[in-house]
């Protein structure tokens, strides 16, 4: 039960940081910005971003759990994961926790949905607010890719949680979303101040959070490799 819980909490805090790093970050705030214009008034704002947000959570759920489902669903592929993945997990948060770290760099990266697309969504009122965050969600940068594919579903697969991790991911990837739109509708100033603090608050995630996965990928590396 408490390796559950802490799997929990990690699904939900690889969510908030996969937010909050410089690509999605920036991509979240120019939708925001550019959803709250075409939105009248400032509940209208906060409403858009909500259900902005609610469209990222949803994509990611829905995402984590055809990857997760898929992956256990095909016996030969399940019974390889259900004998190995303990041994593969350790290996994958060092990767992962090398690259939060800057010391390793890949370029993986999607785009889904046309810029025309993009912006009719942007002017549909909250359900072109949901979808668009449905439509940014799965457009995916380098560190969501590898907090997504590298952690997230390493872990799902290894707790047998084919809804739950990826559900708590998805809602850690909303909750700052909503807190841009908040600030958004406070004016530039406000915003502009909270992002140089939440600037250097990320940066500090990265690193801690790089650094935690290495320690932990070391432990469970030396604990399921050469030790069993």
């Amino acid at each position: 039960m408490t390796g559950f819980l802490i799997a929990s909490a990690s699904a939900f805090w690889l969510g908030i940081l996969t937010s909050i790093s410089p690509c999605p970050l920036a991509t979240n705030i120019a939708a925001v910005s550019f959803i709250g214009r075409r939105a009248d008034g400032t509940l209208k704002t906060v409403l858009s971003g909500l259900a902005y947000s609610l469209g990222r959570a949803l994509a990611y759920t829905g995402l984590g759990a055809v990857v997760v489902l898929g992956l256990l669903s095909v016996p030969a592929v399940s019974n390889f994961l259900q004998r190995y993945m303990n041994k593969l997990l350790g290996p994958l948060l060092i990767l992962v926790g090398m690259y939060l770290l800057g010391l390793l760099g890949f370029r993986l990266a999607t785009s889904v949905g046309s810029q025309a697309l993009r912006e009719r969504a942007a002017g549909g009122g909250f359900w072109g607010a949901g979808f668009l965050g449905i439509l940014f969600a799965l457009s995916l940068c380098p560190v969501s890719a590898a907090l997504f594919f590298g952690s997230l579903v390493p872990l799902a697969v290894a707790q047998d949680s084919k809804f739950l991790l990826p559900m708590l991911y998805g809602i850690g990837t909303g909750l700052p979303v909503v807190v841009v739109a908040a600030l958004l509708s406070g004016g530039e100033r406000t915003l502009g101040s909270a992002l140089h603090q939440l600037d250097k608050v990320q940066k500090w995630a990265l690193r801690v959070t790089g650094a935690v996965f290495i320690g932990v990928g070391i432990y469970l590396t030396i604990r399921f490799v050469f030790l069993a």
